[in-house]
């Protein structure tokens, strides 16, 4: 591997502490997916990564690729999502969409549609007239149809024998772009149909037992 330096746009989806200093972060990118990179010294107090290497840090990160491993050696930081930080409800859905992207996501993966779900979701929790369930189960949805496992048609609701709204809201977060997914509420009555569409789906093709979501069910 040759040694160069790239700028990459994406999110810190998991960091972990390395040696005495180092974190060592996930970083889901819009231009190479997922891929696991050094914050050298980052854990020293006043080191300029030390934020930029915390989850949920979205922004441009330089990238060193080295001959068996990637560094960041520089990153400006657009969102920080400290609102969520400071929110153990908030930090516990964002931590289960980061776990989620994780899961699904692969380096050298074109994951622009993906990268751009968890930011607009991530965001959504912080709104205050929509629902974090409703956020969740569009996240979940539109999640398992990024992934290419749930078919993206219409047919897979049927014989639900589901209300038309219901119905109309899952057609509709199956076709809409990122940007308009989070335009809309439900009732209790319909949101709790949508809820059972949705995790059914879930239980069906995402196979993986995420141990934030064990977090967020229990104490929430």
């Amino acid at each position: 591997m040759s040694s160069q330096i790239y700028t990459v746009t994406g999110i810190v989806l998991s960091a972990r502490a390395v040696g005495e200093y180092d974190k060592l972060v996930t970083l889901l990118t819009k231009e190479r997916g997922k891929f696991r990179a050094f914050a050298r010294g980052a854990r020293r107090p006043g080191n300029p990564l030390m934020a930029a290497s915390n989850v949920f840090a979205f922004g441009e990160f330089q990238i060193h690729e080295g001959r068996t491993s990637y560094s960041i050696t520089q990153a400006v930081i657009r969102n920080y999502f400290a609102e969520l930080m400071q929110d153990f409800e908030g930090a516990c859905y964002g931590q289960y969409f980061l776990e989620f992207a994780d899961y699904y996501t692969r380096e050298n993966m074109d994951c622009t549609d993906y990268l751009g779900l968890v930011y607009q979701s991530l965001r959504a929790l912080s709104v205050p007239s929509l629902p974090r369930l409703l956020v969740r189960y569009i996240y979940e949805l539109k999640a398992l149809i990024y992934s290419g496992e749930c078919p993206q048609t219409f047919e897979q609701f049927n014989g639900w024998n589901l209300n038309p709204s219901t119905l109309y809201a899952l057609q509709y977060v199956t076709c809409s772009a990122v940007e308009k997914l989070y335009t809309f509420t439900l009732t209790d009555e319909v949101l709790e149909e949508f809820r059972k569409v949705v995790s059914s789906l879930r239980q069906q093709y995402a196979e993986q037992t995420f141990k934030s979501l064990e977090i967020l069910e229990t104490c929430l």
